[in-house]
């Protein structure tokens, strides 16, 4: 992202992280939504492309998911690691200007 836009937001750093977050809550949300239509169709041609909507769902959340560890952008095997980054976002998203 541009460093102008970047400053101008407050988010400097932050950018890249918002945006992967975003993704993967993104992410989940289809995961859910393919989920319900799947149980909620009766036709077995639909249910054929719901069944691979959701795989590939899961594999692009799995995707996201990895790419924020390893950036270091979501630790969900060291809780107390991720709280604190939860905190920091928090007081970020807190100070930026409205």
């Amino acid at each position: 992202m541009n460093t102008l836009i970047k400053n101008l937001t407050g988010m400097g750093t932050m950018t890249d992280q918002v945006i992967a977050m975003d993704f993967l809550i993104a992410a989940k949300t289809g995961i859910q939504n393919y989920a319900v239509a799947l149980t909620e169709t009766a036709s077995p041609d639909i249910k054929t492309v719901l069944r691979k909507q959701l795989d590939e769902a899961i594999s692009t959340h799995e995707q996201i998911t990895n790419y924020m560890m390893r950036r270091g952008y979501y630790r969900p095997y060291h809780i107390p690691e991720q709280i604190e980054l939860d905190r920091n976002n928090i007081q970020t998203a807190l100070n930026l200007p409205t």
